[in-house]
């Protein structure tokens, strides 16, 4: 069983990039563990744009800082995989984020009103020494009413996550085959 089996086998909503690298799959790992998406400028962007609801309508807790790969947990690697986690209400303006400490609590976690996120990045090596490298977003939601809360804001955001995954993919790319890992 993967990893991203593991932490969610069943999931209604699923996406998945993938790109060749020349490189090991340890140094690709590595890659995708050091990579911060705040250090993309579209991405900041995005997130800008994301959260600019809540700073015109909503509370914003000033102490947060916007969101970005710290506010995933880390469920699991090995040596094919790394998945992280995220629990929450997307589609509110705060995310209604839940926190999660590990793998374990993010297994445990069984409420109707929240979805369950994984984001896993797996490798496989070919015959010919390329590594192929799979971004892999799914999200459950336990109930009826938790889908048709998600589902908009699945269709409204899906368009630019895939946009961000394949741009994480190409630095991961870059990085690993010039051997160069930034954290």
């Amino acid at each position: 069983m993967t990893l991203i089996e593991h932490f969610l086998p069943r999931h209604q909503f699923s996406e998945r990039h993938a790109c060749a690298i020349t490189a090991p799959p340890d140094r690709i790992l590595d890659a995708v563990a050091a990579y911060r998406p705040e250090t993309d400028p579209l991405f900041r962007a995005m997130i800008g744009l994301r959260e600019l609801p809540m700073r015109l309508f909503g509370k914003p807790d000033h102490r947060r800082a916007p969101f970005g790969i710290d506010d995933f947990t880390l469920l699991g690697r090995d040596e094919t995989s790394i998945v992280y986690g995220l629990v929450g209400q997307f589609w509110k303006p705060n995310y209604g984020l839940v926190s999660v400490s590990d793998g374990a609590a993010f297994l445990a976690i069984d409420v109707d009103n929240v979805a369950k996120l994984v984001l896993a990045f797996t490798v496989n090596r070919d015959r010919e020494g390329q590594t192929r490298l799979v971004t892999e977003t799914r999200v459950y939601c336990p109930n009826h009413a938790t889908r048709l809360k998600f589902t908009p804001y699945w269709l409204l955001i899906r368009p630019v996550s895939g946009l961000l995954r394949r741009r994480i993919l190409s630095s991961v790319r870059k990085t690993s085959e010039q051997g160069e890992l930034h954290s």
